[in-house]
């Protein structure tokens, strides 16, 4: 259910252009055509739109993948807009408006039809600094969006990034609303839970091989984000890519108000022979779950399940392993992640019909993370069309 990889600098998000989580496996992507002047206005504007479909069905209630109790079909069209109102500083938008054509397993973004505005910020830069003040895509390592479905999560915040010192990225933000994942115009209001403080600083550090950052998070709307209580986290992670493998590690401390805190660590190491790209993950999780927002990115995460949450009242250790490759112009993943008690087997297809419509497919079986747990079967089909 997650959308693609993104690097933690261009996770600002400063526009409607940039999406996505650091997490996989990574679902193909195609190249959208370059944004061109709108006709009739002058040349600081620029468009760009895009129409999704999207199938989805399992076969969890009743046991029959192709039921329609177990089909929902969605379509949606956005529509992104920049212009340039002075030297530096940008207005960004993009309206996204929707339609259900088969809901009998529920509705996208909880409607029959809808329309809503998931980005509306003014971008300013100023030397080495950028601000993006209202709504945004905004993704972090623990707090952010994903795009799946038929729109990406979003927020409403306060950003500033500033790159003064050589390869290293300062950023912080304050968050003021979200709108999860899949929640049609249904905004959270994060400044009235607990004291209604939500913020995110961190560095990111790259230079040749080796990359790090480090984050610090208060999360007063922890439990409207599905976690056990209000929270703030320390997350750190580094990386050096050897040339014949990339070694990474990760550590995540949750200190919840009242609950018991949360330590994860994690490793990954990741290597390409012939034409595949191998990957194979470690995550460790004790006392309690990770804390996250929307998502996360420990190495562990698939498809459908959070590393973070998979955590079962015992301490988990979760593997995984993974393989992509092209193949006649195909691109495919398949992975696979034991999360104890539970699992994830994935297999993930994306095609380039033409330079503007991709196609993509996804089948997953999973099981939670609880004894003797049913699994679920489910397959999800989507096209993409640029303009």
């Amino acid at each position: 259910m997650k959308f693609t990889k993104l690097s933690l600098v261009a996770a600002l998000a400063v526009s409607s252009a940039f999406a996505g989580g650091d997490i996989a496996p990574v679902e193909p992507v195609i190249e959208a055509p370059a944004a061109v002047a709108c006709e009739g206005c002058n040349n600081d504007t620029t468009i760009s739109s895009k129409a999704v479909a999207y199938y989805m069905t399992t076969d969890a209630q009743p046991n029959d993948l192709f039921s329609t109790e177990n089909t929902t079909l969605g379509t949606a069209l956005t529509f992104d807009v920049a212009h340039k109102l002075f030297d530096g500083v940008t207005a960004n938008f993009s309206a996204v408006g929707f339609a259900n054509v088969m809901d009998d397993a529920g509705k996208f973004e909880g409607s029959d039809t809808g329309a809503f505005i998931n980005v509306a910020n003014i971008t300013a830069t100023y030397g080495d600094t950028t601000f993006i003040l209202g709504r945004q895509l905004l993704s972090s390592p623990m707090v952010g969006g994903f795009d799946w479905l038929l729109a990406p999560g979003a927020f409403e915040a306060y950003t500033v990034a500033n790159k003064s010192i050589e390869n290293l990225t300062l950023v912080g933000t304050y968050l003021r609303t979200w709108r999860p994942n899949n929640s049609g115009n249904t905004w959270v209001n994060l400044t009235n839970i607990e004291d209604g403080n939500n913020y995110a600083v961190g560095g990111i550090y790259g230079l040749d091989a080796f990359s790090a950052s480090a984050w610090y998070y208060n999360v007063d709307s922890g439990a409207a984000a599905g976690n056990v209580d209000f929270y703030t986290q320390v997350y750190v992670d580094g990386g050096y890519d050897f040339g014949m493998a990339k070694v990474e590690a990760q550590y995540a401390n949750t200190d919840y108000n009242t609950a018991e805190a949360s330590t994860a660590f994690g490793a990954k190491v990741s290597t390409k022979i012939a034409d595949f790209d191998l990957y194979a993950a470690y995550n460790a999780i004790q006392d309690n779950q990770t804390g996250f927002v929307g998502v996360d990115s420990l190495y562990t995460s698939s498809w459908n399940t959070f590393t973070s949450h998979a955590w079962n009242n015992e301490d988990l250790n979760a593997f995984k392993v993974g393989a992509a490759t092209t193949f006649n112009g195909v691109s495919v993943e398949a992975s696979y992640a034991d999360y104890d008690n539970g699992s994830e087997t994935d297999v993930i297809l994306g095609y380039d019909l033409t330079d503007c419509v991709n196609l993509g497919a996804v089948f997953s079986n999973t099981s939670a993370n609880t004894v003797n747990s049913d699994d679920t079967n489910a397959l999800e089909l989507f096209a993409t069309y640029k303009f």
